[in-house]
């Protein structure tokens, strides 16, 4: 949570050419193109980028915290954690970073390019989300919610098993 938020308001990076500079964050991009028809665009890419990432951090919290601290799980830890898995392939942060370096390789021979804080918080947000998924054991979670009494799937109804008429 904290790299993200460092990864909004911070310096993202810096443009100087011919004398002139500019340093902005993605804040401070979003607000320059959320004027028009780019507004559907800027939204989209914030959720991805940010809003999914945040969400996700919270129902981790929600459901992850009071397991750490050996109380029983929140009431709906199973749905937190089940929202957290399956937002999980949605969250961009990955591929932003890719997509900056490969424009910042292009505009590097137009102009000087200066990496801010924010993109080195958004490459540590990456190794913390690797470390995240390579040891934490989503079967652990599962069974800790499940011992605590809480069901982990929905039950569905399943009929009567059909009969043969002689069977009977």
């Amino acid at each position: 949570m904290v790299l993200l938020v460092g990864a909004v308001f911070f310096p993202f990076l810096e443009v100087s050419a011919m004398g002139f500079g500019n340093a902005s964050s993605l804040f401070d991009v979003a607000l320059a193109f959320a004027d028009g028809v780019l507004l559907p665009l800027v939204l989209a890419v914030l959720a991805m980028i940010i809003g999914l990432p945040i969400l996700r951090a919270f129902l981790l919290l929600y459901t992850l915290v009071p397991l750490a601290q050996g109380r029983p799980p929140h009431r709906h830890a199973a749905v937190a954690f089940r929202w957290s898995e399956l937002l999980r392939p949605w969250s961009m942060a990955e591929i932003f970073v890719i997509g900056t370096a490969v424009a910042l390789i292009k505009v590097a021979g137009l102009a000087t390019v200066h990496l801010g804080p924010a993109f080195w918080a958004f490459c540590a947000l990456i190794f913390v989300n690797l470390a995240s998924r390579a040891f934490m054991c989503q079967t652990s979670i599962w069974d800790a919610i499940e011992d605590a009494g809480m069901k982990t799937e929905y039950q569905a109804k399943t009929p009567a098993p059909l009969t043969a008429p002689g069977d009977a």
